[in-house]
């Protein structure tokens, strides 16, 4: 049923809102907790357990495996909370100032495991603190996203909001970074273990005031966001009913699925980075950190250049523009060492691979930007076609298919590390060479196999529908000022 016929009305604004610049970049400091955290400092964690530490490549997948089971459930818990919580401060906020410092601590102590572990403590430690640090930045991180949707309503602005957001979030991850490469594992550290707890202490102290900034910056506008009645009844009993209704809606199982498979593929990539730069492309540790600065340079171009393709173009149509630079960037060098046309090494290697994750970032920033805006959208069309807001369960969806699928490509990673025969002590040993067979085994994973699974991805995603004009009708049916631009 349309929402104006019956509806909360309590959650409508009249017009389209647009917040001003001081809250945008507040908020802009709370992405520090996926983009710093989980996506920068947890994505060491692979090399750091099976390559440093030893640990079975198909038990660090089977310890991420079983987080992703908390995971989904705190991905959901927090939506629905979030949704219809009341309070002085706002229906997202309190749940985000819970969250900050159970973050620090989890992600220090997940890079802290105690020494002398055999495989089975490692195991059970590398899962207590997935499972903590992986939960903790969901029960963050969803209402945080919601609470984005919410200061913008606007179809334009709210590609705005996500933007500040993800420059802030390539700047954290550009300093966590730095800090790792250039301090902590400077000079082949990478492969030795003393350098990671340092590392992670010190992450967990950044995303600690980053998050604590964010709360304090947007807390009176938050809490003057209008809020719902609560919904009656058990909160766990209302959840699979508000599942099913969010699941009825085609463009959020669209958004969802395609999610999922994309970010399968980019964390099956992203597992085997450092793998490749050193064992095949054989770099130095601290030369890999210039890699990662262009990937979040071509980020932050993708980024900032998304709001105004946006202009000319449907959020749609930027989406299938990121895709194809991201699948070009896992096909171009890695078939070229395959077939054995070009493998530069060392030092010569640097400027190719920083080219190459160039182009992927400005891929990345434009999918970064538009997803998110696409889900805001969807979300209004739900508010339309139920009567009903439910932002902060579209953002879980969102939320969990992210950190789901990357765990799932990071579970890939590891059995494939083991199907392959990768040795496990090889990590400790700075210059190692690996079989020219087992390089190019190594290389087919990180990039054509990767590759495959996003074309997958932009198939499903190819039937998405909202457009500006279709937005644009439901933003009227709805009773908001639809701007002429």
């Amino acid at each position: 049923m349309p929402y104006g016929q019956e509806a909360e009305s309590d959650i409508v604004t009249a017009r389209a809102t647009r917040p001003p610049l001081p809250v945008k970049l507040a908020y802009s400091l709370g992405q520090a907790a996926q983009s710093g955290g989980f996506d920068t400092a947890i994505g060491f964690v692979f090399f750091y357990y099976s390559a440093v530490l030893g640990l079975s490549g198909a038990l660090v997948g089977a310890a991420l495996a079983v987080s992703l089971a908390f995971d989904a459930v705190i991905d959901t818990l927090a939506g629905s909370w979030s949704d219809n919580l009341k309070s002085r401060l706002g229906r997202r906020l309190p749940l985000m100032i819970l969250a900050s410092p159970l973050i620090a601590v989890s992600v220090g102590l997940l890079f802290s495991p105690p020494k002398g572990l055999a495989q089975v403590g490692l195991f059970g430690w590398l899962t207590v603190m997935s499972i903590a640090a992986r939960s903790t930045i969901s029960l963050f991180n969803v209402p945080y996203i919601a609470l984005g949707a919410e200061l913008a309503t606007d179809y334009a602005e709210r590609t705005s909001v996500v933007m500040y957001r993800a420059v802030a979030g390539l700047l954290t991850a550009v300093v966590i970074m730095a800090t790792g490469y250039s301090v902590f594992f400077a000079h082949g550290g990478l492969q030795r273990p003393e350098g990671y707890p340092g590392f992670g202490w010190s992450v967990s102290g950044l995303l600690f005031v980053c998050l604590s900034l964010s709360c304090l910056g947007v807390w009176r506008y938050a809490a003057r966001l209008p809020q719902p009645e609560q919904a009656s009844g058990n909160m766990l009993r209302r959840l699979p009913g508000e599942v099913m209704e969010i699941f009825a809606n085609r463009s959020f199982r669209l958004l969802f699925v395609s999610a999922v498979v994309l970010f399968a593929a980019l964390g099956l990539n992203a597992s085997l980075n450092n793998h490749a730069f050193i064992f095949v492309w054989r770099m130095k540790s601290e030369l890999i950190q210039f890699i990662g600065y262009a990937y979040l340079f071509g980020m932050l171009l993708g980024v900032t250049a998304a709001p105004v393709l946006q202009k000319v173009l449907e959020k749609k149509n930027v989406v299938v523009l990121g895709f194809a630079l991201l699948i070009a960037n896992w096909l171009v060098l890695q078939g070229l060492m395959i077939t054995g046309v070009y493998t530069p090494l060392g030092d010569a290697a640097l400027l190719p691979m920083q080219i190459n994750s160039f182009v992927a970032g400005i891929g990345v920033g434009f999918v970064t930007v538009a997803y998110p805006s696409m889900m805001a959208d969807a979300a209004d069309e739900h508010e339309f076609l139920f009567g009903r807001r439910r932002e902060g369960l579209y953002f879980a969806g969102l939320g969990f298919a992210g950190k789901a699928a990357t765990g799932l490509g990071v579970m890939a990673a590891g059995a494939a590390l083991d199907l392959v025969h990768f040795p496990k002590d090889v990590g400790r040993s700075v210059g190692a060479v690996l079989t020219p067979d087992l390089q190019i085994r190594l290389v087919l994973i990180w990039g054509p196999v990767a590759a495959i699974i996003a074309i997958l991805a932009l198939v499903i995603f190819s039937s998405y529908a909202i457009t500006r004009a279709r937005h644009a009708d439901i933003a009227r049916a709805l009773g908001r000022t639809v701007p002429l631009v």
